[in-house]
């Protein structure tokens, strides 16, 4: 199956869903105004409430939601062919995910820049308010836990990976005070940019001579070691202002990866690589190496970021309101960079399944179950020859990604013999895309930490307070590193899976109570209708994963305390979002029935211009 003409219908699918439907939401829907002044003007306080400009914000909120899903999920799915994937990428990111994420920004901006907790807390009510707050911080947990794993598989017993990736640190940070520090009153964009792009690209470079240094074993870690590291710079980011390091790392990385996706879609272009998956594969009725279930639901919880991530509900409803200029600058940066995301989806696809099936599940299951398969290797040898690092049995899908990904690059005229450095390029690629999630994650979950610690002791609420910002951070970055520490890729990935979808439901039935509360009956079905798709998807996932993979795993031998935690971990989520939708339903019914509608949006709230009621 030749690349070429999927991905020029991918763009072309792209574009027209952002040219037409995202401006009738934003026309007819949400109703755009830049007339309503937004929450980074009025409460800038330099540290959370910061203007920034479209492109840079664009950059920090592109950079906070690509994670390792959008990478990690179409790789691992791609066990089931590359049909189902592909389908569900194509419509789930226009119809459901990039409307998730436009939808949540603007409810947010309305209510202050507050989190989807609050929001809920206002449209739906208090109950409801504090059930998303709790499923929410157990869910964001799992969700940096399933994303933070992936990383540490990449960049363990990798030099050079760690080498590139540390490097990222430093220039970030003089990023970030010469854009924002160097000329008071300005924010410089295209001298910093420029210059940090040339010392990433001699990272990627300076890496390789390092990595054959006698210095590399300063910096070869394993696994335990890499997760402690993450936890470090975890705790850092979350702390310190987000223009230090947050802003200009995201950012910085935005260059990158957007750079990264152009060129993929060139080589995609002028290489031609063939898809040597078939369109299905024999384990969609379940029983394959990675993924244990069958497609229905599993597929729909394997790609999360992908085609809808409840995780960039946090990010519409964290860090990004507090910084948007105007109103309208809420489709290009809440549709738009969904739409990014979804093209990294096929992307990350087509690169898994140009791969023969030997050489892929050879990378991604053990040697002991890989025996079992029946298939043989390809070009895995000679891959392992050309980037210097054994592939075999690296789980979690980063590493057969990164393959693909050199495997196109290095069909581009010249760069025959560069596979080596493409392919660590990659592994930085990925790596960026999880660590500025990471980074964002956290600082909301520190955010959420805030909320709920305030309510026992009031200093915790003001989220400037230093010693409040320590315990919650030290919380937030010890719990969910305590889960990667202690999981691996089969556990935790279903359960980041499940709870990241039934997270988007939540957020769904939340903008869908806003836009009834606003008047906006008539189109509510653009939000009730994924979030239908995705509940009911997502709930079935929930509760065969405890029956076939948690509970089981409770009564093994040595297992015994993780199968019970993740049990545990499963039933809040599913609990938490059937009482959430429960009430939300009830709030609907009851403003459609002339009860009193909140009056805390932000701005001139809608319902003092529009008609309540079906109209």
């Amino acid at each position: 199956m030749n690349t070429f003409p999927i991905m020029l219908g991918t763009l072309c699918v792209f574009a027209l869903a952002y040219r037409f439907y995202s401006a009738f939401i934003a026309a007819k829907v949400l109703v755009l105004d830049d007339r309503r002044t937004t929450p980074a003007h009025v409460y800038e306080d330099g540290h959370n409430y910061v203007p920034s400009p479209k492109w840079v914000l664009f950059g920090h909120h592109f950079a906070a939601i690509a994670g390792a899903g959008p990478l990690v999920g179409p790789t691992l799915a791609a066990q089931f062919g590359f049909a189902p994937g592909f389908l569900w990428i194509l419509v789930g990111a226009v119809l459901a995910g990039c409307v998730h994420d436009f939808t949540v920004l603007v409810a947010s901006v309305r209510h202050k820049g507050k989190s989807l907790a609050d929001v809920a807390r206002t449209e739906i009510g208090h109950g409801a308010g504090l059930v998303t707050m709790v499923a929410l911080l157990f869910i964001l947990l799992v969700t940096l836990a399933g994303l933070g794993v992936v990383v540490v598989n990449a960049l363990a017993n990798s030099p050079w990976g760690v080498f590139t990736i540390g490097w990222t640190i430093p220039i970030a940070i003089g990023m970030g005070l010469y854009m924002f520090k160097s000329t008071p009153g300005q924010i410089k964009v295209a001298g910093p940019s420029a210059a940090g792009v040339v010392l990433l690209i001699a990272a990627v470079i300076g890496g390789r001579w390092f990595a054959a240094s006698s210095f590399a074993g300063a910096l070869t870690f394993n696994a335990h070691q890499i997760t402690f590291l993450m936890m470090a710079y975890g705790f850092i980011a979350s702390v310190l202002p987000v223009w230090f390091l947050l802003e200009p790392r995201d950012y910085l990385s935005t260059y990158m990866k957007l750079g990264t996706i152009v060129l993929l879609i060139l080589g995609v272009f002028i290489v031609h690589p063939n898809i040597q998956f078939p369109a299905v594969t024999q384990f969609i009725h379940g029983g394959g190496p990675i993924i244990k279930g069958k497609l229905f639901p599993f597929l729909f919880v394997t790609i999360a970021c992908g085609a809808i991530s409840g995780f960039h509900s946090l990010v519409s409803s964290g860090t990004t309101p507090k910084m948007l200029w105007q109103e309208t600058d809420a489709r290009f940066i809440g549709y738009g960079a969904m739409m990014c995301e979804g093209m990294v989806a096929v992307l990350a696809l087509i690169a898994a399944t140009s791969m023969y099936p030997g050489d892929y599940f050879a990378i991604n299951t053990t040697p002991a179950v890989f025996a079992k398969l029946g298939m043989h290797t390809v070009n895995l040898d000679m891959f392992s020859a050309e980037v210097g690092e054994k592939l075999a049995g690296r789980t979690g899908g980063a590493v057969s990604l990164a393959v693909g990904m050199a495997q196109i690059f290095k069909g581009l005229p010249g760069m025959a013999t560069l596979t080596g450095y493409w392919y660590h390029y990659a592994i930085m690629f990925e790596a960026l895309f999880i660590l500025t999630t990471v980074d964002t994650g956290t600082r909301v979950a520190r955010y959420v930490m805030h909320e709920l610690l305030g309510k026992a002791y009031k200093p915790f609420a003001n989220t400037a307070w230093l010693p409040g910002n320590l315990v919650t951070s030290a919380i937030v970055v010890g719990a969910w590193g305590y889960l990667i520490y202690t999981g691996n890729i089969s556990t935790l990935w279903p359960l980041f899976g499940t709870g990241n979808q039934l997270l988007a439901t939540i957020a769904l039935a939340v903008v869908s109570t806003f836009l009834v509360n606003m008047g906006k009956v008539r189109y509510v079905w653009v939000t009730a209708i994924p979030m239908c798709f995705v509940g009911v998807t997502t709930l079935t996932a929930g509760v065969l994963s405890i029956r076939t993979l948690y509970w089981p795993l409770a009564h093994t031998t040595g297992k015994e305390f993780q199968g019970y935690l993740d049990t545990t971990l499963m039933v809040i989520f599913v609990l938490g979002v059937i009482i959430v939708l429960f009430e939300a339903a009830r709030r609907c019914w009851q403003t459609l029935h002339g009860a009193p509608i909140p009056q805390e949006a932000f701005g001139k709230p809608e319902m003092e211009t529009v008609t309540m009621g079906c109209c």
